[in-house]
């Protein structure tokens, strides 16, 4: 029986062999030429390396550039005789790159000249800096204000099968973060995938899986970027790299860990916008934002706010700095790292042993600074130093760990400060978190249990003043999104509470005292702890029960 002929497949066979004969001629050519041979079909194009050259010259002097590494860069020729590339080598020599020259088919060039159409947006992928156009960054934004919207793009650019393909889903991840107003990105390799995650409103998220191979594209990506060894994969790293974004440089933390299947990748987004917030906009209750505004004025003192990482501190921090800072005032902050840039502000940062919290705390002291900021006090030789500074003219802004204000004075005294300093020194102890805005166009009303009344009534027992009591204590609001894409919440507010120094508490603390008599002692003074101001803003349908109840200890009934 005679097997029935294929024309699909003789074509396909012929077209191998006339492929691999052009091959071979260009190959034998590349001798008579005294070049090197090469063929693009099988060798990697370097995006930077191809911008180089437009693609109008390139098609014109039958040339491509495929590979750069610094100054020296490789280029493919399929004509060496071609007029037009004399003027190509000739600009770009006098730009100082130092050419090689490989031989090309016809075949290999298509194949090179193709990659053009396949460019991404992004202009420039090097050590510190990712740049996108301002336009392109704002259009990928704007296609990706949804989690499913970023789905389908990644889905897309994941699928396509271009030498560009990891610059379009690396573009996508920050066009997606911004859109969705992520502080963090994380990539979580696992046994046969990579979760990407996002941090949104102070939630993770999951966004979408990647197969390895594209994983560890993007791994070597971020190394690059990042600035940190691309070798090395058994031991924690840290770097740091830029992304433009319209006027701004948006600066990105990047932090490599090694796990069981490949590194996790966390990068930090520091969007300066966060900063540019009035401390008026914060959320802090009126009573205590009045009193702050008068305490952040005094000519000496030490205003410590604490709180877990990722509680705005810092962000609390820097608004009180630019209300601060005038001509008249000189500000030096020691932080590590800077995370933003402050107009008109000496931010220097620590560095290992060379230059620590301490050591750098005792050089500003001497630069005769009226306001110093210390990004946190960590161990007892900086907190001593920032007492003596709030106690010789300087007033002093720090962060410290602890859940509350109250347990503030106990952590100094732990850390080795004296107790008998902290009347004296000390002048505002503060303690924050952040909580999730409802959105205001799709959230509910709802009335309130029974159990709730109780549990409010119980909360609000031992505050003093009682004026600053909800005058309606009926309802709540709820999240109720329209979609699966939406939460229900839009942005962050904080919850704050502080503690100010008077006569009464600096004797009482010389005992050192444990830190719920603290906070019984400091009830006195008439302001919201952190648990109340929740339960105000929640009777107040800026954010849910139980949002605050997962933020904060509310009483049990």
């Amino acid at each position: 029986m005679d097997l029935p002929f294929s024309i699909k497949q003789e074509t396909e066979k012929l077209a191998e062999v006339r492929e691999r004969e052009e091959e071979d001629v260009a190959h034998i050519l590349s001798s008579k030429y005294g070049m090197d041979y090469a063929d693009l079909s099988i060798q990697d194009v370097d995006n930077d390396a191809l911008r180089i050259i437009s693609e109008d010259e390139a098609r014109l002097a039958e040339t491509v550039a495929f590979a750069k590494v610094a100054k020296a860069l490789s280029l493919a020729v399929h004509n060496p005789n071609n007029p037009a590339l004399a003027k190509i080598r000739e600009n770009l020599i006098s730009r100082g790159y130092q050419l090689k020259e490989f031989l090309v088919s016809r075949r290999s060039l298509d194949i090179a000249l193709a990659r053009y159409v396949d460019l991404s947006y992004a202009a420039e992928s090097k050590a510190g800096t990712f740049k996108v156009p301002a336009e392109a960054l704002e259009k990928l934004a704007s296609e990706n204000k949804t989690k499913s919207a970023l789905i389908a793009q990644l889905d897309a650019a994941s699928s396509i099968k271009s030498i560009d393909r990891i610059s379009r889903i690396f573009e996508l991840v920050f066009a997606g973060s911004f859109a969705l107003r992520a502080s963090d990105i994380h990539l979580e390799p696992r046994e046969d995938k990579a979760l990407l995650r996002m941090r949104i409103d102070g939630l993770l998220a999951d966004i979408y899986f990647f197969d390895p191979g594209t994983y560890q594209q993007l791994n070597s990506r971020i190394k690059l970027l990042s600035g940190v060894k691309l070798n090395v994969t058994n031991r924690a790293q840290d770097g740091r790299f830029s992304v433009e974004k319209k006027d701004a440089q948006i600066e990105i933390r990047a932090s490599f860990i090694p796990g069981n299947y490949g590194e996790a990748i966390v990068l930090r987004i520091l969007d300066p916008e966060a900063t540019q917030v009035s401390y008026k906009e914060l959320g802090i209750p009126a009573k205590l934002l009045e009193r702050l505004e008068r305490e952040i004025r005094r000519p000496n003192g030490m205003l410590l706010n604490t709180g877990p990482t990722g509680s705005g501190k810092t962000t609390t921090l820097y608004s009180f700095l630019r209300e601060m800072h005038s001509p008249e005032i000189k500000i030096i902050t020691i932080e590590d790292p800077v995370e933003y840039h402050l107009e008109g502000i000496v931010q220097t940062q620590v560095e290992g042993t060379k230059y620590t919290f301490a050591e750098g705390l005792k050089s500003i002291v001497r630069q005769d600074p009226d306001i110093i900021m210390v990004g946190e006090i960590r161990d007892g030789e900086t907190a001593n130093i920032a007492i003596q500074a709030a106690l010789t003219g300087h007033f002093v802004f720090s962060t410290l760990h602890t859940n509350n204000a109250a347990g503030t004075f106990p952590r100094l005294a732990d850390l080795g400060a004296d107790p008998k300093s902290f009347g004296s020194a000390v002048t505002v102890s503060m303690a924050q978190r952040l909580i999730r805005r409802l959105d205001p166009a799709t959230k509910k009303e709802r009335p309130l249990t029974d159990a709730e009344k109780a549990m409010i009534a119980k909360a609000f027992e031992p505050l003093a003043d009682k004026s600053l009591m909800p005058e309606k204590i009926e309802t709540v609001w709820e999240p109720a999104p329209a979609n699966d894409d939406e939460t229900g919440y839009k942005g962050r507010i904080g919850l704050y509470e502080a503690i100010f120094m008077d006569d009464e508490l600096a004797s009482f603390l010389r005992d050192n005292p444990p830190e719920n008599e603290v906070a019984k002692l400091a009830a006195k003074q008439g302001y919201l702890t952190m648990a109340q101001d929740g339960l105000v803003k929640a009777l107040a349908g800026i954010t849910s029960l139980s949002e605050v109840a997962a933020t904060v200890d509310l009483p049990r009934i």
